[in-house]
């Protein structure tokens, strides 16, 4: 393992729950290994409450979340992803965000309308 942190990215089209979930989840149980991060192709603009009650149940903080455009992630100065994640699935046909560059990347399916799939691990 490197001497830092790897930098995931959980990619979904509106970054309000299934991301968030993702994020929260590995900013927690990754702590010290990995920095954890969400972002969406079209966010929502919100975070869905009911993502954060289940955080929040499961014992994983609800604090600094917000649904955001995975263009803070490509600009200048933003941190080099390692990983980047998919959490969509084919519900909607729609098509799942595609990372482009210099991560790894991924794609976890699970069933959400609103986002299409790509390959699955």
């Amino acid at each position: 393992m490197s001497g830092h942190p790897f930098n995931v990215l959980f990619l979904c089209t509106g970054n309000s729950a299934r991301s968030v979930l993702a994020e929260g989840i590995l900013r927690k149980d990754g702590a010290g290994r990995f920095s954890a991060f969400s972002a969406g192709s079209h966010p929502k603009g919100q975070v869905n409450p009911f993502a954060l009650k289940v955080l929040g149940a499961y014992g994983y903080s609800t604090d600094g979340y917000k649904s955001k455009g995975w263009e803070e992630f490509a600009a200048p100065g933003a941190p080099v992803m390692d990983f980047v994640f998919t959490v969509c699935d084919s519900a909607a046909g729609e098509t799942c965000p595609v990372w482009p560059g210099q991560a790894d990347d991924g794609a976890l399916g699970h069933r959400r309308p609103g986002c299409g799939g790509r390959k699955r691990y």
